[in-house]
């Protein structure tokens, strides 16, 4: 998908919800509708038809290929604490700043709900990894507040015993969050054969996105089962 026609999907959504009855005149018709004035006819949109307003937003985002974030949640993924976070830090792969290099965007409003005092256009590695955890059931911090840089995840994980500095024979396990020096944080998804590390990282090339490391790359690991 172009980002020209992900961009007007998301303003298709956006402008649904100032204009229901538009999203729902487009929706019958096969197409999307042109935005209406204003949102004088949101009141009359739910009496106008059978169909809710919120299923057809529901079906628009789904065929648009818009995902909410905020609904995730590890109750439902079972394992350990590893397996869960690998499989809520796989469901938002793709999650992406608006505009692309903003530190901004829906998504990544939603991951600083996990870190106490975030701060708004910061950069997010550390947000994603904090809320991430937090979903699967396993906060960071010592009191769950989540954190912010990825200079005090490290600090935390060595006051709690989490800490596993890289070197010759380390391995991480899958969920172990993967650290950079005082830069990047990332969450270690599977080491291959050959030894390098496939992860998923918040805030790389301005998404979240799988990426492969080699095993000198990383400072550390923080052990999260």
């Amino acid at each position: 998908m172009s980002v020209e026609v992900a961009l007007h999907r998301v303003a298709v959504l956006q402008q649904a919800t100032v204009d229901p009855a538009a999203l729902l005149a487009g929706a019958r018709a096969g197409q999307t509708a042109a935005p209406a004035p204003g949102p004088e006819a949101v009141g009359e949109a739910g009496s106008a038809s059978g169909e809710s307003f919120a299923s057809i937003l529901e079906s628009e985002s789904a065929r648009s290929g818009v995902q909410g974030v905020g609904s995730v949640s590890g109750a439902g993924v079972s394992g350990d604490p590893g397996a869960r976070i690998v499989s809520i830090a796989e469901s938002q792969i793709g999650q992406a700043e608006q505009p692309p290099g903003s530190n901004e965007g829906a998504a990544v409003a939603t991951y600083r709900t996990a870190t106490a005092g975030a701060m708004p256009g910061a950069p997010w590695c550390a947000y994603f990894a904090s809320w991430v955890a937090r979903q699967a059931g396993v906060p960071l911090g010592a009191s769950g507040e989540g954190l912010g840089a990825v200079s005090e995840i490290w600090s935390w994980a060595q006051s709690s015993g989490r800490a596993i500095a890289n070197g010759p024979g380390v391995e991480p396990a899958p969920g172990d969050l993967i650290v950079f020096g005082d830069e990047h944080v990332g969450i270690v998804k599977e080491v291959m054969p050959n030894g390098d590390i496939r992860t998923i990282e918040g805030n790389y090339e301005n998404k979240v996105a799988e990426n492969v490391r080699t095993p000198t790359e990383a400072t550390g690991y923080v052990n999260m089962q």
